[in-house]
């Protein structure tokens, strides 16, 4: 099994990357390529920059990267109860090229954040949206408070309840 795995967000030191890696690394027999958002930074999405440049050939590598999937594992970092610009960016411009952004892919949604909602609210937006977007969401999974719940020493949760529910999560699911 492929998995492809990102964290929503162009920050260097993402915590959702760091999830998104941990947990893509937890599935059995699987070959894992992590994604850095910054490698497909884009100018901000407007149609008339569409009709001006054409279809952004980073959306199409994003695209690309996404096909070569059997699960793509995702962790979305929530700005002001929503997804980050760079996320969202990447996303305006795949949707250009094509609907089916996820292309049918089994998908681990996934969010976190230093508060204790664990991304909640985008992780809410996302569970409604992605399937528009051909994502075959098999499970979703908050990780909440990630500073105390996070070891970034050993990168890996260090709350055993936490770390068991995604393992299990994992096996029940994929």
């Amino acid at each position: 099994m492929k998995i492809i795995a990102f964290g929503g967000s162009n920050s260097k030191n993402s915590i959702n990357k760091k999830l998104a890696t941990y947990t893509a690394n937890l599935f059995k027999n699987a070959q894992v390529e992590i994604l850095d958002l910054n490698d497909y930074e884009m100018p901000l999405f407007g149609v008339d920059l569409e009709e001006n440049i054409g279809q952004h050939k980073l959306a199409q590598a994003f695209l690309d990267k996404l096909a070569t999937a059997d699960c793509v594992v995702v962790s979305l970092a929530e700005n002001n109860g929503n997804y980050s610009v760079a996320f969202k960016n990447i996303l305006d411009w795949c949707s250009r090229i094509t609907k089916n952004i996820f292309a049918d892919k089994e998908m681990l949604l996934m969010a976190t954040s230093p508060g204790a909602r664990g991304g909640a609210s985008v992780l809410d937006i996302a569970n409604n949206a992605f399937p528009r977007f051909a994502a075959d969401i098999k499970a979703t999974y908050s990780l909440p408070n990630f500073n105390d719940n996070f070891d970034l020493e050993k990168e890996e949760i260090s709350n055993i309840e936490l770390r068991t529910a995604l393992e299990k999560l994992i096996a029940d699911n994929f």
